[in-house]
């Protein structure tokens, strides 16, 4: 017997009739002798309206109601689900994060799990019940619902597999797994039997949407074993381990890309020190948070420019946060640029083998395609282009290190 957590995305409960496809797959994992744990997102599209309902209410508004009412999507089909469950034959009941408690911080919108009391769910799965949980949500300190963040759902299943104890999570979603590229811009993409946390780390944070940022730290700190696969199909999905449980490891694991990058340049700012902190310091106060920064070689020693990207929706937040320090930053103007897109090429056997940058360079050059800004780490290169290179620069690269699927 296994205890498992499966979670289910918004797609594969967007309807009453995939709420019952979830309800038999669940049965039939219960009917293998599992324990099974159920948490749930918002029907697709859910939690936007009920965000733009917020919005058009007050477009400036209290945060702690903006989460009452955005949490009520995932209560929606926990209810359901336990109700289709039950008219399975399945023992199943419904548990909001107050419930539980599942207890964050008192940051609304953006909440931190904190702890998760799992005695009675315990209880309740080792008699036959599957908890129904609604994910994204927990209760705060002062003992209001909070929110974890878009895309915490997924956080939420993680958390409660680590505090459950589970033997693995699995994530279905409307993809059959994880894949070396974007299918829907490389057509031979392949999908990957195993991939490590560490390689799924990077690509969630350079582009991937298969699974939330926060859920794969989480995953990787307390060594859940994760599963993606697809809720429209049987075939088995992709294993995130630990890397030593992958006998062999590929060189370069996929091609992520971003296109919600924007390039923000500062032409002439004072060459001397304490010029960045004065330059990044107001964005820093202004929540706006800064990815890739190269800061060019001052040819007179008085001044130079320095490049950096951010969130395009902040670019003109960023903008006037610059502007607002101009007399300490003294600089000649910004040169601002949204249409740029970041490619990263991802694998940790970049630990052990050398030749990956040059691989990367040479094919984006034989392209004709100029590379505006690089950033690394120990298994990502990340490159900055023009966005309608996007497509050439992906399927490029990802013929280039032999990921094609023949």
């Amino acid at each position: 017997m296994a205890l498992i957590v499966q979670k289910f995305g918004g797609t594969s409960v967007a309807d009453l009739d995939r709420i019952r496809a979830v309800a038999a797959r669940v049965k039939a994992a219960v009917d293998e002798g599992n324990q099974v744990a159920v948490v749930l997102s918002a029907m697709a599209g859910i939690t936007d309206q009920l965000a733009a309902l917020v919005s058009d209410m007050a477009p400036i508004h209290d945060t702690r109601e903006y989460d009452t009412v955005v949490s009520t999507g995932e209560q929606v089909t926990a209810g359901l689900l336990a109700i289709a469950l039950q008219t399975l034959g399945v023992t199943a009941r419904s548990w909001l994060g107050w419930q539980i408690p599942l207890r964050t911080d008192g940051v609304h919108g953006g909440a931190r799990i904190e702890q998760i009391a799992v005695t009675e769910l315990h209880r309740r799965l080792g008699r036959g019940e599957v908890p129904v949980v609604a994910g994204f949500q927990g209760i705060g300190p002062l003992g209001r619902i909070t929110t974890i963040g878009r895309g915490g759902t997924d956080t939420t299943a993680v958390a409660l597999a680590a505090a459950l104890g589970a033997e693995r999570c699995d994530i279905y979603t409307d993809v059959e797994g994880v894949f070396t590229s974007d299918p829907r811009i490389v057509a031979k993409a392949r999908k990957l039997n195993k991939i490590t946390y560490e390689e799924m780390l990077e690509m969630a944070s350079v582009g991937a949407k298969v699974l939330q940022t926060r859920s794969v730290a989480m995953a990787m700190k307390h060594r859940v074993p994760l599963q993606v696969l697809s809720s429209f199909s049987d075939n088995p999905g992709t294993m995130v381990v630990d890397e030593d449980e992958i006998v062999e490891q590929e060189l370069v694991s996929g091609i992520a890309y971003a296109r919600d990058e924007a390039k923000i340049t500062v032409v002439k700012v004072a060459d001397r020190p304490g010029v960045a902190a004065t330059l990044f310091g107001p964005l820093s106060d202004a929540g706006i948070n800064v990815d890739m920064i190269v800061q060019n070689v001052s040819d007179d020693g008085k001044s130079t420019d320095i490049t950096f990207t951010v969130a395009q929706n902040q670019l003109e937040q960023s903008i006037a946060a610059l502007e607002a320090a101009r007399s300490k930053l003294e600089f000649e103007r910004l040169v601002a640029d949204p249409n740029v897109v970041k490619v990263s090429v991802i694998g940790v056997g970049m630990h052990s083998h050398a030749g990956v940058a040059s691989t990367m360079f040479a094919t984006l050059a034989d392209k004709g395609i100029n590379i505006q800004v690089i950033s690394t780490s120990e298994i990502k290169i990340s490159v900055l282009i023009a966005e309608e290179y996007t497509e050439l620069a992906v399927r490029s690269l990802h013929t280039a290190y032999g990921l094609d699927d023949d």
